[in-house]
């Protein structure tokens, strides 16, 4: 079997009630076809920024290195890739490349051998995986509105949960300025939090996503306060990602347990932060750190430290499907990520819906990754600066 055909498909999904995200973010669909009649499929999604497509324009940019090849290499070819742009760093935007292409090689492997991605990646630990909501509440503004939407989260099923409480904060998801917030911010997101601690009562998770926004101090008054006051079961990203020194700072006066790694990438990122033990879960993309390939070293490598994995979701539904295959396989799995309000577009782009069941995804056992593209939505949905 040879690769014929590598290709892009950038698609504005409808965000449901993200409305203010409407229009600046796109999901990039990655299809290859062989000279077999397979195609599989993956995801090369990077938001916010029109970043989806630039790694669109990324996958096609390495087609040519790609057309020929023999599917089944999937090692190999990863390695081709992510050393192809060595020399201006192989990490981040390479591997967002990568991932897409990852995902779709073990989709036409799957669909080759008859068998779903799982069982070529060892089989089954379980039959169903177990999500936590990422619940946006878009629209909420006050603490009665957090609870009350927290609620209907619960009433769906779900019994773990994420946010960010710390509305003031919101300008700041993709910069960093000082890394402070003010005591009014600082009381209203740990009011909210509290609200919805009381809400959902002791035996639901609530996850706190402090999206990298703090200085040291900042981040450690912040995760300490939510878990004194609303017993918070975990603190995401206290501060940003480049600094492992800043980690270790906060992790040693931190109460709360803490998770990174959505914006970790590759084995070699994650290999410090495992040793050093700076983590309580990790949380890699498995459409930014490599695809299947990569997601399921660096959950083995967590596996020999006893550190949960708990892939990330904030795209569309490759990612869903990438990160549930490794965690199927996976026995350090804690929960896969999913954004409630997405759950409509994901369905859009799909052949066959996903099956969820109140808290839990249940895949469907079928070759490659379950279920094809439904290409008609994606060309009826394409970016307008996109062109197949």
């Amino acid at each position: 079997m040879k690769i014929t055909n590598v290709e892009a498909w950038v698609v504005e999904p409808d965000l449901g009630g993200l409305t203010e995200y409407q229009g600046e973010w796109q999901w990039t669909f990655v299809t290859i076809e062989t000279d077999e009649g397979i195609t599989g499929w993956g995801e090369s999604s990077s938001t916010p920024r029109n970043g989806s497509l630039l790694t669109g324009a990324g996958v096609r940019a390495v087609r040519e290195a790609l057309i020929g090849e023999d599917p089944a290499d999937i090692e190999r070819l990863w390695h081709k890739l992510f050393r192809r742009y060595t020399y201006m760093g192989s990490r981040g935007f390479p591997t967002t490349i990568i991932s897409g292409i990852d995902i779709a090689l073990w989709d036409i492997k799957g669909k080759a051998t008859g068998r779903p991605v799982y069982d070529l990646l060892g089989g089954k630990m379980r039959d169903e995986i177990r999500m936590y909501a990422n619940a946006w509440f878009g629209g909420c503004s006050t603490p009665e509105d957090y609870a009350a939407a927290a609620k209907k989260v619960v009433a769906e099923g779900h019994d773990a949960m994420k946010m960010d409480p710390f509305l003031e904060m919101q300008p700041f998801h993709t910069m960093y300025q000082d890394g402070q917030i003010s005591a009014a911010g600082e009381n209203l997101g740990c009011d909210i939090t509290a609200a919805v601690r009381e809400a959902v009562g002791p035996d639901v998770e609530v996850l706190i996503d402090a999206h990298g926004h703090y200085n040291v101090a900042t981040a450690v008054r912040l995760g300490n306060r939510l878990y004194d006051e609303s017993k918070i079961d975990w603190f995401e990203e206290p501060c940003p990602p480049e600094s492992v020194e800043a980690l270790r700072s906060v992790r040693q006066q931190l109460r709360a347990p803490m998770c990174v790694g959505e914006r970790l990438f590759t084995r070699w990122d994650y290999a410090r932060i495992l040793h050093e033990g700076l983590t309580d879960f990790i949380m890699p993309d498995v459409t930014w750190t490599g695809g299947i390939s990569e997601l399921k070293k660096i959950a083995t490598m967590a596996e020999t430290y006893y550190i949960p994995i708990s892939p990330h979701n904030a795209q569309g539904p490759g990612q869903i499907l990438g990160g549930a295959h490794v965690s199927m396989s996976t026995p350090n799995f804690y929960r896969l990520e999913h954004a409630l309000d997405f759950k409509p577009a994901y369905d859009r782009y799909m052949v066959e819906p996903f099956n969820w069941q109140g808290n839990k995804l249940i895949l469907n056992g079928k070759p490659g990754l379950g279920t094809d593209l439904d290409m008609d939505a994606v060309r009826a949905d394409l970016h307008p600066d996109w062109f197949v």
